[in-house]
């Protein structure tokens, strides 16, 4: 397996398999979802911010993860956007591998930040237990996060923003 730049010809794979593994997640712990927990237009906008890297996982051809993240070269405070597995690959250590070559590529980051939904109990396993990260913050209608959409089929729920301070 080998973690490579996302390339132009994988995008619309990639995007997929992001939007089929965040909608297990959903669907596993309050059933079938009509409504697309993670949608493309999401996926774009992180991936078009100005300091987005984007990378997938390849065992050969095929993807089996990725990962979007935001790089801030002055203040090294990086975040991570998305980080998936696909359905089919999960439970393997796939997810650790790609962070843990993500950590390799930016040995200068000081923190790394990212969230997750409350009732995913799998990524708080996955971020504090495998990846060392701490829970810092709890979003919900009393400390809401400012940009909350409450149209979006996840736009009220409770999240976790959690924090990893790197060795420096």
């Amino acid at each position: 397996m080998e973690l490579i730049k996302l390339q132009d010809k994988d995008l619309a794979k990639f995007k997929s398999l992001m939007q089929e593994s965040f909608q297990y997640g959903y669907e596993i712990v309050y059933g079938e979802c009509e409504e697309l927990i993670l949608p493309e237009k999401d996926i774009d906008e992180c991936l078009n911010k100005e300091n987005s890297q984007a990378y997938a996982m390849k065992n050969n051809e095929d993807i089996v993860g990725g990962v979007i993240i935001e790089i801030n070269e002055k203040t090294q405070h990086n975040h991570l956007d998305f980080l998936f597995v696909s359905v089919s690959s999960q439970n393997k250590g796939i997810g650790q591998k790609i962070w843990s070559e993500i950590e390799s590529l930016y040995p200068n980051t000081k923190i790394w930040e990212t969230c997750t939904p409350y009732f995913d109990k799998r990524n708080i396993h996955f971020y504090v237990n495998r990846l060392g990260f701490h829970i810092v913050e709890f979003l919900n209608e009393k400390n809401p996060e400012p940009d909350f959409d409450k149209n979006h089929p996840m736009g009220d729920e409770e999240m976790f923003r959690f924090e990893k301070i790197m060795k420096g």
